[in-house]
């Protein structure tokens, strides 16, 4: 960015993860929510084989949505480059021609850290957190160590590594009880979990969590309570916010937020849900405590648990949230009176007044 010039924002999406259309989408939705007069947008699609494609051009219709997104980073005519000639290519070509890359991509190969050391190694600012934070916000099992650690409730669960480490003992299944949850260690949106009721159904549920490519398992107890999450903003004054609690309401037919229920639209988001003012407080400040305690940088989503003593158990985290306007994440800012364009407005002035990637 040169005087009063535009900023140039590159925005990634796609990727090689189960999330590829999940990214699609909030990639959509950004591209649309990007203001014209202050930002210069350049779509960049990671297909499927991890081939980069960058868009045809900067003028990207301010009524985008995902069709025509992808429509406008189709695979170039003429030879077809390898994955890696591809990446080497585009980030030389954005390493010259953007301020600022905002990577809407979920899950491996772009939400654990790969992406982040890829731009670091070119110099590129980004929106989100670095190397580090990505990579153990990823991890469940790491996530849930660390935090633990800083004092924070998470639930009790068993890591399974691999054949060699596969047995739930008869002491862990007590302990765990029943339902329990079975997830791959690094995958988001709730692909490859199942929630078993009987024993007799836990190896079935191990080999779909493996589906995903994740040798290493969670096998995790349910906690009975609600459901809700909060958001963390970074802005770039350095001020770390968490927004308005967000509580989630299943429909019946789903026996937890599975990916049809994020997906679909039946679930209904209640912002703030019916609480007490302290448990609110509470559990805004433990999603700060969680952001700080695994080094995040930009924004997160901390979900949590709430049982019936209402002392909050923390789930999971992301660190690149579904980012479509009807998301989690924009619902709560937006409640909390920061619309979706300037939620991002703030997302990449924090990144382009951070320090250089070389020297995080």
């Amino acid at each position: 960015m040169i005087g009063d010039s535009k900023t140039r924002v590159a925005v990634l999406f796609g990727g090689r993860s189960a999330e590829h259309g999940v990214s699609c989408a909030s990639a959509a939705s950004i591209v649309r929510h990007l203001s014209r007069e202050r930002y210069e947008v350049t779509p960049v699609r990671i297909g499927t084989d991890g081939l980069w494609t960058i868009g045809l051009d900067h003028q990207v219709p301010a009524d985008v949505d995902t069709v025509t997104l992808l429509d406008m980073t189709r695979d170039p005519a003429g030879p077809r480059p390898s994955a890696l000639e591809s990446m080497w290519s585009a980030l030389s070509r954005l390493r010259d021609e953007v301020d600022v890359v905002f990577p809407a991509l979920h899950g491996g190969h772009g939400e654990d850290g790969t992406l982040q050391s890829t731009l670091e190694l070119f110099g590129l600012p980004y929106v989100g957190s670095g190397v580090l934070a990505c990579g153990i916000g990823m991890d469940k099992e790491l996530t849930k160590k660390l935090l633990a650690e800083t004092g924070l409730r998470v639930a009790d669960s068993v890591v399974l590594r691999g054949t060699d480490y596969d047995e739930v003992s008869a002491e862990d299944r007590e302990r765990l009880g029943l339902p329990v949850f079975v997830k791959p260690a690094r995958e988001g949106s709730s692909v490859g979990v199942s929630r078993v009721d009987d024993w007799d159904t836990l190896d079935e549920a191990i080999t779909t969590a493996r589906k995903t490519g994740m040798s290493k398992v969670l096998v995790e107890a349910a906690v009975r309570g609600r459901e809700v999450d909060v958001g963390v903003l970074e802005y770039p004054d350095g001020r770390v916010v968490a927004g308005p609690p967000l509580e989630i309401r299943v429909p019946d037919k789903h026996s937890f937020f599975d990916f049809d229920a994020k997906y679909q639209g039946e679930t209904v988001f209640d912002i703030p849900p019916s609480l007490p003012p302290a448990v609110l407080e509470a559990l805004q400040a433990q999603a700060v405590k969680a952001f700080r305690a695994l080094g995040c940088s930009g924004l997160l989503r901390v979900d949590f648990f709430l049982p019936a003593d209402l002392v909050p158990v923390v789930n999971e985290v992301n660190t690149m949230p579904g980012f479509t306007a009807m998301s989690q994440y924009p619902r709560m800012w937006s409640a909390a009176g920061l619309e979706y364009p300037e939620l991002l407005d703030v997302l990449i002035d924090t990144a382009l007044v951070r320090e250089p990637a070389a020297s995080r």
